[in-house]
C-alpha cells in the first residue's frame, strides 16, 4: 500500500542508489533522481564505523516537531543503530539565526558528515563548506554544485498531487484548503502538487490557500496559533479537508479540525502516529510522506561507504520517496484510484507542477 509498502521496497531502491553514489566517479554538480546514478565521486578507503561522528543541525522548530525535523532525526537515529555512528544533533534559536555557529561548531567538535536540515541551510552549508573542505555537508532541500556538499531533494509536488486526489475525492462539499507555514518556494511546490492533484478529480473544485508568514520570516513552521486561525476561517468557509505544510504550525491546524468535526492532512511524517494528543489523531485522514529520514540515513550510509559530494538526489515517487500513508484505514477504499495515479506520474503520462 502507499507510503507503508516504502519500507520494504523502497529502501532497497535507494539503498541500491546511494551505493552506487560511493562507487560513481566525477562530481559535477547536476540534479539526479534517486533511481539514477548521482555523481558523486568514492574515496578508495570508507572510515570505519567507529569513527562515523555524525552531526546534524535541526530547521526552525527542532526535534519534537512531529513533522519535518523529527523524520531527519529517525534517519540519524537509525544510522545509530545500524552503522555504529555516533550522533549529535543541534536545534537553532527561535529566528534561525545562529544556524551557521551550529555548523561550524559541530565541524569544531570533528563531526563528519554534517548535515543542515531545511532549505534555510543552503547559505550557511556553502560557507561552512568553504571553510572546512575536508568535511563533508549535506544539506535537505536545496540544491548544490560544492565538491563536499550532497543536495538532498524531494518531489514534494509529486506526493502532494496524491494527497489533492485524496482529498477532492473524499470532500463531500467539493471545497478543500491548503495552510502553508512560509511563502517560499518550497512551499509552493506542496500547493502546486495539490491543487493540481483536486483538480484532475474536480475541475471545479474551491480551493482555498493560506500562508502563515511571507517568504524570509520562518516562524511560520512554528506557529499553531497562525495555523488554527487559518483553519478554522476555512472550514467555517465551507472546507471540509485541509491540506497543511507548516511544520509544527500544523497541530493548530489539526486543532481546528477537531473542533469543526471536519478532517486534514497531514505533512512530512504519518502525523497519525507522530501526534500525541489522542484527540486530533483521528481527523487526520492521511499524511504527504516526505522521507526525509530515508534521504538522510542513505547518505550517511553512503558517507561509510565512501562517496563523496559534488550531487543532488531526488527522491520522488519512482522510489517512495513522497507518498501517502495509510494509518486509520481512511483512504484505503481508494487505494485503485491513488494507485493509478501515482503510475501515471511514474510513468510520465503525468507531469505534476512544481509552481502554483
Amino acid at each position: 500500500m502507499l507510503g507503508k509498502r516504502f519500507n520494504k521496497v523502497a529502501l532497497g531502491s535507494v539503498a541500491g542508489v546511494m551505493l552506487m553514489a560511493a562507487a560513481a566517479c566525477g562530481g559535477g554538480g547536476g540534479g539526479t533522481t534517486a533511481s539514477q546514478e548521482p555523481t558523486g565521486a568514492a574515496s578508495s578507503e570508507a572510515p570505519k564505523s567507529s569513527d562515523l561522528k555524525v552531526g546534524l543541525a535541526f530547521d526552525v522548530g527542532g526535534r519534537g516537531d512531529k513533522s519535518f525535523n523529527d523524520s531527519a532525526y529517525a534517519g540519524l537515529e537509525k544510522a545509530k543503530t545500524e552503522l555504529g555512528a555516533e550522533i549529535k544533533e543541534l536545534s537553532p534559536s527561535a529566528d534561525g539565526s545562529n544556524r551557521g555557529d551550529l555548523l561550524r561548531q559541530l565541524a569544531d567538535a570533528g563531526y563528519n558528515p554534517i548535515i543542515g536540515v531545511g532549505f534555510a541551510y543552503a547559505e550557511d552549508v556553502k560557507k561552512a563548506a568553504e571553510e572546512y573542505p575536508d568535511i563533508q555537508f549535506a544539506i535537505v532541500d536545496s540544491a548544490s554544485n560544492a565538491p563536499n556538499v550532497t543536495g538532498l531533494l524531494f518531489a514534494e509536488e509529486q506526493g502532494s498531487y496524491l494527497a489533492g486526489v485524496a482529498a477532492a475525492t473524499k470532500s463531500k462539499t467539493g471545497h478543500v484548503g491548503f495552510v502553508g507555514g512560509v511563502e517560499s518556494d518550497l512551499i509552493k511546490k506542496f500547493e502546486a502538487g495539490f491543487v493540481a492533484g483536486v483538480k484532475s478529480v474536480k475541475a471545479d473544485a474551491k480551493i482555498d490557500i493560506k500562508y502563515l508568514t511571507p517568504d524570509g520570516d520562518f516562524s511560520g513552521f512554528k506557529a499553531p496559533d497562525k495555523g488554527k486561525v487559518a483553519a478554522e476561517k476555512m472550514y467555517q468557509d465551507g472546507a471540509d479537508i485541509i491540506y497543511h505544510a507548516s511544520g509544527d504550525s500544523g497541530l493548530g491546524v489539526f486543532q481546528a479540525a477537531a473542533a469543526a468535526k471536519k478532517k486534514a492532512i497531514g505533512v512530512d511524517s504519518d502525523q497519525r502516529q507522530t501526534v500525541k494528543e489522542t484527540d486530533l489523531q483521528s481527523v487526520i485522514m492521511t499524511s504527504m510522506l516526505k522521507r526525509v529520514d530515508v534521504g538522510v540515513f542513505e547518505f550517511i550510509k553512503a558517507f561509510q561507504g565512501g562517496a563523496k559530494g559534488g550531487s543532488n538526489t531526488t527522491y520522488d515517487l519512482k522510489v517512495d520517496g513522497v507518498g501517502l500513508s495509510t494509518t486509520g484505514g481512511e483512504i484505503d477504499d481508494i487505494k485503485d484510484k491513488l494507485d493509478a495515479a501515482k503510475q501515471d506520474i511514474v510513468d510520465g503520462k503525468i507531469t505534476v507542477p512544481a509552481k502554483p
